[in-house]
C-alpha cells in the first residue's frame, strides 16, 4: 500500500499503518535479540573450549602424578 504524502488518512487507516509499522519494528528487534543471543552463546562456547583445553594441558602433564621424593 503506497500512500502519497499529500493524501490524508482517516483514523482507521492511520491506526492500521501504525500497527503494521510497529509490528515490523518489533520483528526486527526480535531478530536482533536472537542474533545477539546466538553470538553470546558462541562466545561462551569458545571460552569454555579454551578453558577445557588449558585445563587438559595441566592435567596431562607427565609430572602431575609423580611423587616429589
Amino acid at each position: 500500500m503506497l500512500i502519497r504524502k499529500e493524501q490524508d488518512l482517516d483514523p482507521i487507516q492511520t491506526e492500521v499503518f501504525d500497527i503494521m509499522v510497529g509490528y515490523d519494528v518489533e520483528q526486527k528487534n526480535r531478530r536482533k535479540q536472537h542474533a545477539t543471543r546466538r553470538l553470546l552463546e558462541a562466545r561462551r562456547a569458545i571460552e569454555r573450549h579454551r578453558e577445557e583445553k588449558e585445563l587438559m594441558s595441566w592435567i596431562d602433564e607427565d609430572t602431575w602424578f609423580e611423587d616429589e621424593h
